[in-house]
C-alpha cells in the first residue's frame, strides 16, 4: 500500500512534456533573446528623453483624443481646445506613473524568478530576464523625466505636494478614509511595516511558504537567499498593477516568496504579468497606430507619442516571455502541488478584484474597484491653473463626471469588454486554474456602468464632507 502511493506521488510529479517539446521551448527562448537583444527600442527611447521639451510638445495631441483624462464626460464637453489638449497629456502622464510602478515591481520579481529558472537548466531565460530589467530602468527613467516636465508645465509646483492618501488623513476620520483607500483583509495582513509585529508576520509568512514548497529547496531564489542573509525585507509597491492587486505589502511579499520557491510558481508568476502586459496593451497599441498615422501623413510626432510607440515596440518581447513561461514553459516542470494551484489562484482572483473589477468615469483605461483617488486627482486639477475654479464649483463638476452616466463610461466599458476578451482567450486553456479566474468572472460582474455610479455616488458623499 505504501509503495502505491509512492509510486502514485511520483507519477503526480512527473513532468507533463517531451524532451523535444523542451528543447522547442529552449529554441523559442533563444530566439526572443536575440530578436530583443539586436532591437534598439530601448535606446530611441533614451534619446527622446533625453531632448524632451514640454513646450516644443505641447501644442499637439499625444495620442487619439479619446484617450484623455475626463474625455465624454460633460467637462470635457464644456473645456476650451487647449484644456481638452492638456488633459490629453494629462492622461499620458497618469497612465505611465502606472506603468513606471509596474516596471519598478518586474524588477523585483524578474531578480526573484530568474535565479529558479537557472537551477532547472534555463540559464538563457534569465540572462533574458536580466536584459529585461536594464530595459525596465531606462523606460522608468524616461516615464519619470517627461512626467514630470509635464505635470510642472500644466498644474505649477503644486502638483507635486501632498498625496492624496495624505491629504485625504488630514481632512477626514481616519478610519472611514482607510475604509475607503485600501483593501479589506484581516488584521494579520494589515500590520504596518513600523509595527512592533512587522517582523513576526513576514518571517511567519516566509515560514509558511518555505515549508510548503520545502521539495523545491534546490532551485529556491538566489535573490531571496542574499535579502535573508543580510536580514532586508522584499521591496514592493503599492502604485503598480500587482501592487494594486496583490495589496497590502504583507501579501505581496508572502506570493514573493511563492514565486522565488518553486518553478513552477516562478513560471505562474508571468502569467501574473501577462495580465499586466494586456493591461498596457490595451491602450498601447492604439497609441503605437496613432503614431504610424502621423508618420504616414509626414505630420510632426510628439515625442511622448514616440516613446509610447517604441514601448510598446519593447514591450512585445516583454509580453512574448510573459506567454511563453505562463503558457508553456511551466509543462516543463514537474505537476503542480494543491498548494501551488490554490496561490496562484489566490494571486488571480485578488488581480482580478484589485486592479479590473471596476469602471472608471474620467479614465477610458483604468478598471479599479473604486475612483476615489481619481476624485481628489480631478479636484485638483480643477483648482490649478488650467481651469482655476474655485473649491466649490470644483466639487460641483467631481459630482457631475463621477455620479451620472456619460459618454466617458461607455468607453471606459468598450476598453473594459475588449481587455476582458484578451484575457479569457489567454486563461482560457489553463486547466489549473479556478472556472472565476479561467472566464474573468469577477471581471464581468463586478465591470458595469451602473455598479460603478452607484460606487462613485457613495464615495462622492463622504469625499465631499471631507473637501466641502
Amino acid at each position: 500500500m505504501v509503495k502505491t502511493i509512492k509510486a502514485l506521488e511520483k507519477q503526480k510529479q512527473s513532468l507533463t512534456v517531451t524532451e523535444g517539446e523542451r528543447k522547442k521551448h529552449i529554441k523559442l527562448i533563444e530566439t526572443t533573446y536575440l530578436s530583443n537583444t539586436d532591437s534598439d527600442y530601448t535606446e530611441k527611447i533614451e534619446e527622446l528623453e533625453k531632448n524632451f521639451n514640454y513646450s516644443s510638445n505641447s501644442n499637439y495631441y499625444w495620442s487619439e483624443p479619446e484617450q484623455s483624462m475626463l474625455y465624454g464626460t460633460p467637462l470635457y464637453e464644456a473645456a476650451s481646445p487647449s484644456q481638452k489638449m492638456a488633459l490629453n497629456h494629462l492622461h499620458w502622464f497618469g497612465m505611465y506613473n502606472v506603468v513606471a510602478a509596474s516596471e519598478t515591481e518586474t524588477i523585483t520579481y524578474n531578480q526573484i524568478t530568474a535565479s529558479v529558472f537557472a537551477a532547472c537548466g534555463y540559464e538563457k531565460l534569465s540572462q533574458m530576464l536580466t536584459l529585461e530589467t536594464s530595459q525596465e530602468r531606462s523606460h522608468i527613467h524616461a516615464f519619470h523625466n517627461i512626467g514630470h516636465k509635464t505635470m510642472k508645465a500644466l498644474l505649477g509646483k503644486d502638483a507635486f505636494k501632498a498625496s492624496f492618501k495624505n491629504k485625504f488623513y488630514q481632512r477626514t476620520n481616519k478610519s472611514e478614509a482607510r475604509r475607503l483607500t485600501s483593501s479589506r483583509l484581516p488584521n494579520f495582513f494589515n500590520l504596518q511595516e513600523n509595527n512592533s509585529l512587522a517582523d513576526y508576520q513576514y518571517y511567519a509568512l516566509r515560514f509558511i511558504a518555505k515549508t510548503m514548497l520545502a521539495s523545491h529547496k534546490k532551485s529556491y531564489s538566489q535573490y531571496l537567499s542574499e535579502l535573508e542573509k543580510t536580514y532586508q525585507f522584499i521591496p514592493v509597491s503599492t502604485t503598480g498593477l500587482i501592487g494594486r492587486g496583490l495589496s497590502p505589502r504583507s501579501i505581496q511579499r508572502f506570493f514573493a516568496f511563492n514565486w522565488g520557491g518553486s518553478p513552477f510558481l516562478a513560471s505562474q508568476y508571468y502569467g501574473l504579468r501577462m495580465m499586466a502586459n494586456m493591461v498596457l496593451k490595451n491602450t498601447e497599441h492604439s497609441t503605437s497606430r496613432y503614431f504610424k498615422k502621423l508618420a504616414k501623413k509626414g505630420d510632426f510626432i510628439p515625442a511622448p507619442t514616440a516613446v509610447s510607440h517604441y514601448h510598446f515596440l519593447d514591450e512585445s518581447f516583454h509580453t512574448t516571455t510573459s506567454m511563453l513561461i505562463a503558457r508553456d514553459l511551466y509543462k516543463d516542470f514537474p505537476q503542480p502541488t494543491a498548494y501551488e494551484k490554490f496561490t496562484i489562484n489566490l494571486a488571480l482572483y485578488m488581480m482580478q478584484r484589485g486592479i479590473l473589477s471596476g469602471l472608471s468615469a474620467v479614465v477610458p483605461d483604468r478598471y479599479y474597484a473604486d475612483d476615489c483617488s481619481m476624485m481628489y486627482f480631478v479636484y485638483k486639477i480643477l483648482q490649478s491653473p488650467l481651469f482655476e475654479m474655485p473649491p466649490q464649483e470644483a466639487l460641483q463638476w467631481v459630482e457631475k463626471c463621477f455620479c451620472h452616466e456619460h459618454e466617458g463610461f461607455q468607453m471606459t466599458a468598450k476598453y473594459h469588454k475588449r481587455l476582458r476578451a484578451d484575457c479569457c482567450r489567454f486563461y482560457g486553456s489553463f486547466k489549473h486554474l479556478w472556472p472565476v479566474n479561467r472566464e474573468m468572472r469577477l471581471m464581468a460582474s463586478k465591470g458595469t456602468i451602473d455598479k460603478a455610479i452607484q460606487s462613485n455616488i457613495k464615495t462622492f458623499k463622504k469625499f465631499s464632507q471631507a473637501f466641502a
